[in-house]
């Protein structure tokens, strides 16, 4: 275990030296690790649902990305007690001298909240709509480098803040999914049925069931 240790620790200031020598990103690496890589992710589902309304079974595709985002907020909700639990502080309060892009924060590090929400996203995507999914992962994954990068997080907090949240979409997704199938199969029947079927006439028979 230490040495793991050791090796996310020799990353992290390996990171951290590459940021020191590159100020022309600073702004633009602050700012999405901050907000805009969770802001671009959010657009994603938002544009993923939209997507859903107009496929061949849109109630089926409608559910499943409405679980993406039931199921990110989730596993972060789950991943505050847990990075409680395993108490590990930031890397800025553990080691001295390092480049610090953001304000500090007091609360613990592993896993990433960051990180927990690109990982439910990119996996809840690939498996609700795949296109998005590939687009998810690619501005998660900078996401958790930039989480890094500007000192908030070890590599190994990202690593499982990713792995996290991929697991709780997955794990979660049968009961997820069919939870949020019962709701959307009222809605479907009422005046808000263009809220699944966008500005098609809605079901054609009986209702089918998520896979």
């Amino acid at each position: 275990m230490s040495s793991l240790s050791s090796l996310d620790r020799r990353l992290y200031l390996d990171v951290n030296n590459f940021a020191r020598h590159s100020g022309f990103a600073h702004t633009f690496m602050k700012e999405y690790a901050l907000y805009g890589g969770v802001v671009l992710l959010a657009v994603l589902v938002l544009i993923s649902y939209f997507r859903a309304r107009k496929m061949q079974n849109p109630k089926v595709s409608v559910d499943r990305v409405l679980w993406v985002a039931a199921g990110t907020l989730i596993a972060l909700g789950l991943n505050q007690p847990l990075s409680h639990l395993v108490g590990r502080i930031r890397p800025y309060n553990a080691i001295t001298g390092v480049e610090v892009l953001v304000s500090k924060a007091n609360d613990f590090t592993f896993p990433s909240d960051h990180a927990t929400v690109a990982g439910a996203v990119i996996m809840g995507l690939l498996l609700a709509d795949a296109p998005m999914g590939l687009i998810a992962a690619v501005l998660g994954l900078f996401l958790a480098f930039a989480r890094v990068y500007v000192g908030a997080h070890y590599p190994g907090d990202v690593i499982g803040g990713l792995v996290f949240g991929a697991l709780v979409v997955t794990v979660l997704w049968p009961i997820g999914v069919a939870i949020i199938s019962r709701i959307t199969n009222l809605i479907a029947r009422s005046p808000l049925k263009f809220l699944i079927f966008g500005k098609s006439k809605g079901p054609v028979g009986r209702l089918r069931k998520p896979l």
